[in-house]
């Protein structure tokens, strides 16, 4: 069974102390890989950086830093990804990522199988790519169809492995990876697991990022949402089950949204060892 985990980097030193004794903890159960998040424009990209550094230094975990499309020139992807390969690092998560309101100028690359074509083309196969898929359609897509073209055309440029949007429906994972799979698509497509530890959180991510709780997760979240240890309880559970069901149907491997946080990743991780 391998697991993986995501973190965002810290802008803080305290932050960064959080984080660094989060990945010890969770490097106890021998992950594959921790990945972590970047910002357009500038926002985390430095910040990234450090991090996947210090993770490939010093956790005995590899790194695998996102990069994203927007706002980033050739010139600016290619120094990261030589500072990487120099550092050993040979995992990255390519995505378009969102763009920032009044930004004409979104950088050379549009889309992410544009990215992933470049980073191809560059250095062969140096690194393992991964992609985001969406189970459930990315919020900005037309519809299903062309949803499942972006992915098709992420694979074909050279993506080696997906990770999904979380979800909470086991259903639309398996839909979705059997209609790709008919389209000729055979690269490991994991599921990302978003713990439930905050009602108003969770409902805020789903409406930015679209992905759908269930009406009878949601009632029970709000009725829980005043008591933080039944809430924490009742999604610890219902995110268990979730992980069984794709476990018992072959899932052999998933990726965790920690929010920089130990618990309840680990917790709901050691259930699938």
């Amino acid at each position: 069974m391998k697991t993986s985990f995501e973190f965002f980097p810290s802008r803080t030193d305290k932050g960064q102390q959080t984080l660094a004794q989060v990945r010890q903890k969770l490097s106890l159960i021998n992950p594959e890989y921790f990945s972590v998040t970047f910002g357009a424009g500038g926002t985390t990209q430095d910040a990234t950086l450090e991090t996947a550094l210090d993770i490939q230094k010093n956790d005995g975990i590899s790194a695998a830093p996102h990069l994203s499309c927007i706002d980033s020139k050739k010139d600016n992807i290619t120094a990261l990804l030589d500072q990487y390969k120099s550092a050993g690092i040979n995992r990255i998560v390519a995505l378009r990522g969102d763009i920032p309101s009044g930004v004409r100028d979104i950088g050379d690359f549009h889309y992410a199988n544009e990215l992933v074509e470049f980073i191809k083309t560059q250095y062969n196969d140096y690194f393992h790519i991964e992609v985001a898929a969406y189970p459930e359609m990315h919020p900005q897509a037309k519809n299903i169809q062309t949803d499942t073209a972006h992915f098709v055309n992420k694979v074909k440029a050279g993506a080696d492995g997906a990770i999904t949007q979380y979800f909470y429906n086991a259903d639309a994972y398996f839909r979705f990876v059997d209609e790709v799979q008919k389209l000729g698509i055979d690269i490991p497509i994991t599921p990302g697991i978003m713990p439930i530890t905050s009602h108003t959180q969770l409902v805020r991510f789903s409406n930015m990022c679209g992905a759908e709780i269930p009406k009878w997760i949601l009632e029970r979240l709000k009725l829980y949402e005043n008591d933080l240890n039944t809430l924490n309880i009742f999604g610890t559970e219902v995110v268990i089950e979730l992980c069984q069901t794709l476990k018992n149907q072959g899932v052999d491997s998933f990726h965790f949204y920690s929010m920089n946080r130990a618990q309840p990743s680990l917790e709901i991780a050691k259930t699938l060892l």
